[in-house]
């Protein structure tokens, strides 16, 4: 895992990745968004293990979960393996709790997969984040939320990113994510962009902004 640590660090941002990325591989993202330096931020970029992947023929890439079909749905997450992934993740946040990082001050983002376990794991953990992004994703197991959604997490501010052409991850995926969590009380943020599955430069403007006014204070 890569773990940017400035002195004086009171906020933190845990990235994602995507399938057959790697944490050294979303790194650049964070030099691109040029946040202050008067702001010291932690950022940790944790790297998916190795696994089959089905839609791959099998073959190995970091994969946060499998994913058996694209136009299947109830296939395109594998719910044991995305919530092994959760676990790990929402245990890298008690760390940085345990560290004296208050979780208030976290935010949780993700790139597509990694977008998939951020909201995941967000929506389910007893303490209210700083924010959780949500770039060109979905949501696992969308029927379980309702039963499984923590009240802290109500609170916790959200933003979706989407491309218009995303070929990837169809723009209707990642609305019907933010429609339902307007269903629960939620009211996220949405921006979208004449991009496929990929993060452009319009939307980096975008995404310092919301970071910015999460982590503030």
């Amino acid at each position: 895992m890569i773990d940017l640590h400035p002195a004086g660090a009171r906020h933190a941002i845990i990235w994602l990745h995507g399938l057959g990325d790697s944490g050294a591989g979303l790194a650049p993202l964070v030099d691109a968004l040029d946040l202050p330096e008067a702001l010291p931020i932690r950022h940790l970029l944790p790297t998916a293990p190795e696994r089959p992947v089905t839609i791959n023929q099998g073959f190995k890439l970091r994969a946060w979960y499998d994913i058996e079909s694209f136009s299947d749905v109830t296939r395109r997450a594998i719910e044991p393996h995305v919530r092994d992934s959760s676990a790990k993740i929402a245990a890298l946040i008690e760390q940085l709790i345990a560290e004296g990082f208050a979780a208030e001050r976290i935010v949780l983002a993700g790139f597509s997969q990694g977008g998939v376990i951020a909201s995941f794991t967000a929506l389910r953990l007893p303490q209210r984040l700083a924010g959780l992004l949500c770039l060109s994703t979905y949501l696992a197991a969308p029927d379980k939320l309702m039963s499984e959604i923590s009240d802290a997490a109500r609170a916790t501010p959200v933003c979706y990113m989407h491309g218009l052409y995303d070929d990837v991850v169809p723009l209707s995926l990642g609305w019907e994510a933010k429609t339902r969590l307007g269903q629960f009380g939620f009211a996220p943020e949405w921006h979208e962009y004449p991009m496929r599955h990929e993060i452009c430069l319009p939307q980096l403007a975008d995404m310092r902004a919301w970071l910015l006014a999460r982590l503030a204070d």
